[in-house]
Formats: C-alpha cells, sequence, structure tokens
C-alpha cells in the first residue's frame, strides 16, 4: 500500500512538472481588440524593456458605424498587446505611434500586417504595409516601410523599399543561414503570388523577384526542425511550403486551419499567420473572422467584420507541419526568443 501511494504521488508530481513546463492553456480567443474589435495578421516579439511578449496586430475598424465598402479595414492602426504568462492571455498596450511623412496618408493613413525584428544594430525594424488613404474598393498603390525604434511603442525613420511593384503588401522577415535577411512579401500586381528581397544588413535591400508561384497573402517565413518554412494565407485555410536551403520549395498536400474547428471565435478558417519558434516547439498565431459563417455568413455587420486571434501548437507529421486547433494548447512562450 505504502509503495503503491508514493508510485501515485510520484506521477502526480511529474504530471504537475510536465504541465508547467508546457504551460498554461492559451484562452480562446487568445485575443479580441477593445478598441476596433478588429484585430487581424499578428505578429510577436519578446519585448525585454518590459519582460513580456507583445503582440502587435493590424487593428480593423470593425465596429464602427457608418463605414461602406471597405473603408472599415482602412484608417487602420497598429495595436499592441502584452502578455506576462507566456502568452496564454493578453491584454491590450496601447496604439503604436508612427512619424510617418504627410504623402503616406496624414491622419487618413492605413498601415496594414507589421512585422518586428531587432536588427543587427539593436534597434527594433518594423516591416510595414502602407495605403496612403482611406478608401472604399481595393484599387489603390500600396508599399512596403521599414522604420525603427528604441522602444517598441515610437516608430520613425522611414525607409520605402523598391520592391517589384507599387502594390505590394504583407511583409515578414527571416534571418537565413548565410547571414542574409529575407523580406518575404505579397505583389498583388503579381497575381498576389509570393516575392522575396534580400539585404546584407537591414539597410540596402536587393529585390530578388519570385519565391514561389501560388497565390496567397500573409508569407511566414521561419526555420525550425531544420528545415525552411513559409506559411501563409491562401483563403481556404494556410498553405505551407517547405525547404531544405530557402531556394527550392515543396508545398504540402494538406493546408493547415482549412477545416472550422468547434471552439468559441474558431468555427471558420484561419488567416494570415505567424508563426513563434521558442525552444524546440512552435505556435502557430492566427486570425478568424468568427461571424463569417451559417446563414449571415456573407452580410456586412458588425458581426461578420469583427475579428479574433487565436493559437495552436505546430507538430511535425511525416515532415510536414500539422495541429489540433480543437485541442487546448499549452503554450509556455521562453524570453528573448
Amino acid at each position: 500500500m505504502k509503495y503503491a501511494y508514493l508510485l501515485t504521488l510520484f506521477l502526480l508530481l511529474e504530471g504537475f512538472a510536465q504541465g508547467a513546463e508546457s504551460g498554461q492553456i492559451a484562452a480562446k480567443p487568445l485575443y479580441r481588440d477593445p478598441v476596433y474589435d478588429g484585430a487581424a495578421d499578428p505578429t510577436l516579439i519578446w519585448n525585454p524593456l518590459v519582460k513580456k511578449w507583445w503582440m502587435f496586430y493590424t487593428d480593423r475598424r470593425a465596429n464602427v458605424p457608418g463605414i461602406s465598402g471597405v473603408a472599415w479595414v482602412h484608417g487602420t492602426p497598429i495595436g499592441i498587446a502584452e502578455s506576462a504568462d507566456g502568452g496564454a492571455h493578453w491584454h491590450f498596450v496601447q496604439m503604436a505611434q508612427f512619424d510617418l511623412p504627410n504623402d503616406y496618408g496624414g491622419t487618413n493613413v492605413t498601415c496594414w500586417a507589421p512585422d518586428v525584428v531587432r536588427g543587427p544594430d539593436g534597434t527594433w525594424r518594423m516591416f510595414l504595409t502602407i495605403v496612403p488613404g482611406i478608401f472604399r474598393d481595393w484599387g489603390h498603390p500600396r508599399f512596403i516601410v521599414q522604420l525603427t525604434s528604441t522602444d517598441l511603442v515610437h516608430w520613425k525613420t522611414p525607409q520605402k523599399l523598391a520592391l517589384s511593384s507599387d502594390r505590394v503588401i504583407d511583409p515578414s522577415i527571416e534571418f537565413m543561414a548565410s547571414g542574409a535577411c529575407r523580406l518575404y512579401y505579397n505583389d498583388e500586381r503579381a497575381g498576389k503570388s509570393i516575392y522575396y528581397a534580400e539585404s546584407p544588413d537591414m539597410e540596402r535591400w536587393t529585390d530578388k523577384g519570385l519565391a514561389f508561384k501560388s497565390r496567397g497573402e500573409g508569407p511566414k517565413g521561419f526555420r525550425w526542425h531544420g528545415k525552411y518554412w513559409v506559411v501563409m494565407d491562401e483563403w481556404r485555410g494556410l498553405g505551407v511550403f517547405r525547404s531544405d536551403d530557402g531556394s527550392d520549395w515543396t508545398k504540402q498536400p494538406v493546408n493547415l486551419l482549412a477545416v472550422p474547428g468547434k471552439g468559441l471565435d474558431d468555427q471558420v478558417m484561419g488567416g494570415h499567420p505567424d508563426v513563434v519558434v521558442s525552444g524546440n516547439r512552435a505556435f502557430l498565431f492566427y486570425f478568424t473572422h468568427p461571424g463569417r459563417r451559417g446563414p449571415d455568413a456573407n452580410k456586412d455587420t458588425t458581426e461578420q467584420r469583427r475579428s479574433s486571434i487565436q493559437v495552436v501548437e505546430l507538430q511535425e507529421k511525416d515532415g510536414w507541419l500539422d495541429c489540433d486547433r480543437d485541442a487546448p494548447t499549452h503554450i509556455a512562450l521562453l524570453p528573448g526568443n
């Protein structure tokens, strides 16, 4: 009896230890923006100044009345949320502050899909899509700028990047094994294919052209388990591309998050992702439009416009990426990743 009791106690303690190591269960939805209820296009970075994880996101103006066409996805600020528990729960901090020239749209500037990394000189760099105005349709120029910050709140010195066309969106940075910094982006003039540019120092950029010809947006490049990966929104779930060298790519046969989940605000396909590799684990962050389902899916009200952020842990299975969005996600993002 005594041996059985000790064995049971040992197993319980081991389970508690494993649970603590794997992290708390992430909230579902992970995050809803309290200002416009339109959090989308998330990107995450560890903030050593406050010792918390920060999430930057496009804040679509989902709950603003009287906006026609697609003006609600224009005039968007970039929101900032933070997590003090390794990514399980998030709270709004403030909007990012930008020092931009007037010809970027002034008070009507549209900011989309940021990516934030720390540069080789120690300053933070944001790569951001700019649309110079608020419009009710999609037929307007957009371009990508690089900005710098010393506090992750105030962003200045915008540098417009010379890329493949006048309609480029959704930048994503990846550091390559060669030492180069690679920028993936979507060229809408090229049928919304994914293009890329590279830089040796995050100052001088050379456009390299087509990365792979597959329609989509929001490409996210990362390295995991000895491979290069790109995950991107194909409007039918997330397409996955794999490469040994970052040049020759193979497409995964099955998209991620194409089948709606069952959890709160997760019963639709997933869109525009970020991936955080933390230790030997990888977490996929994505957004949903929870109201775009059922008989009211095609309506244009706040319910169809609003969006939520979700997270799921990635697994590698038979050489490809997999995830279970309906299983509880234990998350413990490590400081400094």
